[in-house]
């Protein structure tokens, strides 16, 4: 015989078809059959082949649809193979060599999965999956992927599959959604990042504006707490007060108010004083400067401390709540 031989099978129906009665329609069903099995093995063979080629060329099988390796139409084939495993008509062998390649399955859980590693490392770094929006983690917008998975649905019309990705969520951190306690992302990340400072062995009197953890204000944001602790719900205040945050202390008030310095330039020299009242603190391990000490501030620029702690004192009664507040903390005894 001159040629190649036939494909298995194409052979023995040929035959039975040479010798088989004219029209006998048993015989012309087996010789379909034959056909149809050849032509799909066929071609799950071209389609494994073009499937490893592209493995082994891009190191992974996320081939896009439109995607054809040579002539064959890789992409569509790899998605019509996701569409026969999903309805379970696909053999387990076959299977099995898909995966061995490196099939995934599901692509929605493969990007989730992805922007989950992410998240993973900002949290390694930060403490917290409170990120901004603009917060990246190895080249991912991992901001913005958390603030769409917050969203309402944002974790997938699938409720079993949407609760299964909030627990992997919750176990990397249980704040990762701080919408559903009843606080925003920046509250929690500055709580967050206020608990890292004291941890790592930071006072909470040295916490002034000014100090910073990854380039946010977290003196600042504790000025605000304290102000507006009483607006605060009641689990923020408990998580604040397990921190040593203490509740602003009511003062009685007289029918005459006296002006306060508690806005403009006043404010803005009174925070400099805490600040300059908290280094001399943290530096010297606690105690009160004298009257006539000069505190050098990290701008470079000069504190007459000793003084400004004199003049505090003199107009305490032009002090806010919030104003006393933070010069007890640093220990000042005519302010508790």
């Amino acid at each position: 015989m001159i040629g190649e031989a036939p494909p298995d099978g194409q052979e023995e129906a040929r035959l039975l078809l040479r010798f088989a009665a004219p029209r006998d329609p048993v015989l012309i069903a087996k010789w379909i059959s034959y056909q149809v099995f050849n032509t799909e093995r066929a071609d799950w063979r071209r389609g494994v082949e073009a499937a490893f080629r592209y493995r082994e060329r891009e190191g992974h099988l996320e081939v896009p649809y439109g995607h054809a390796e040579g002539p064959y139409p890789l992409g569509r084939w790899l998605s019509d193979q996701r569409r026969t495993f999903r309805a379970g008509a696909m053999s387990g062998e076959h299977a099995a060599e898909l995966e061995e390649l490196g099939i995934v399955w599901d692509t929605a859980d493969a990007a989730f999965n992805e922007n989950l590693a992410a998240a993973r490392a900002y949290f390694e770094q930060h403490g917290t999956l409170a990120s901004p929006r603009h917060g990246i983690a190895l080249g991912k917008p991992v901001g913005q992927w958390l603030t769409n998975v917050r969203r309402p649905g944002g974790l997938g019309k699938d409720p079993v599959r949407a609760r299964r990705r909030a627990e992997v969520l919750a176990a990397i951190d249980e704040d990762w959604n701080p919408g559903e306690s009843g606080w925003t992302v920046d509250w929690q990340r500055h709580s967050a990042y206020l608990a890292q400072l004291l941890a790592e062995g930071a006072r909470l009197s040295a916490v002034v504006p000014g100090v910073t953890r990854h380039g946010e204000d977290i003196g600042r944001w504790l000025a605000t707490q304290r102000r507006e602790f009483d607006q605060l719900s009641d689990e923020q205040r408990r998580r604040l007060g397990a921190l040593g945050v203490k509740a602003v202390r009511a003062r009685k008030t007289t029918a005459k108010t006296p002006a306060t310095t508690t806005s403009g330039r006043c404010a803005a020299a009174f925070q400099t004083g805490i600040q300059a009242l908290a280094q001399y603190r943290e530096r010297e391990g606690g105690g009160m400067p004298r009257r006539g000490h000069v505190e050098l501030l990290p701008d470079g620029t000069e504190h007459r401390t000793g003084v400004w702690i004199v003049n505090q004192k003199q107009r305490r009664d032009r002090l806010d709540d919030g104003q006393l507040a933070e010069l007890a903390e640093l220990g000042v005894d005519w302010a508790r």
